[in-house]
């Protein structure tokens, strides 16, 4: 059986032209929903997914009404092939039917792992040419080395507690208290 998948962002857009080409291609059922191609949570997607049996061929207009997110087309991809259902994208012409189209989804899941290796690689060498540089990442300290130097003298003398301190210097009272417990 051929499922076609009908997806647009807002509610200005209309999936009337995905839903002709899907009923051309000879879909007998077709989802429509209106949700951002960036989420996962989409309750028609999840529907046609938990339906789809073996041997059925998931039909799209194009790949990207699928997911906008790589990650979640091929964990798609992968939840379609273990349940041995096909799937056909009318734009792009990829059927993993065909061995053909089998060997081109894997050629873009190979794209996809190695992309993201790459991001990997660069992300930690410019993380440790900034450590390299004296930079340190996360949030900029709330408090500046003075006012934690006077944080410590007054709690440490008595004259204020550390929620007194907190309230004097507009910080969280758990600020205080790793500050005292990183003097220890």
């Amino acid at each position: 059986m051929l499922i076609g998948y009908a997806r647009v962002s807002t509610d200005g857009q209309d999936t009337a032209v995905q839903v002709t080409a899907l009923q051309a291609a000879g879909c007998e059922r077709i989802f429509r929903e209106k949700a951002s191609g960036g989420r996962w949570d989409r309750p028609e997607l999840h529907r046609l997914l938990d339906q789809l049996r073996k041997n059925d061929v998931l039909v799209v207009w194009k790949l990207d009404r699928l997911s906008r997110s790589l990650r979640d087309v091929l964990t798609i991809m992968e939840q379609l092939e273990q349940t041995a259902v096909g799937f056909r994208s009318l734009t792009e012409a990829i059927d993993t039917t065909t061995s053909a189209g089998r060997l081109m989804m894997q050629m873009v899941g190979a794209f996809a792992e190695f992309e993201r290796a790459m991001l990997r690689e660069r992300t930690k060498a410019g993380l440790d040419a900034a450590r390299d540089e004296g930079r340190i990442g996360g949030r900029r300290p709330k408090l500046s080395p003075q006012q934690q130097a006077e944080i410590r003298k007054m709690v440490s003398s008595g004259d204020k507690t550390a929620a007194d301190a907190a309230r004097l210097f507009n910080v969280h009272p758990a600020t205080i208290c790793r500050l005292l417990a990183r003097e220890t």
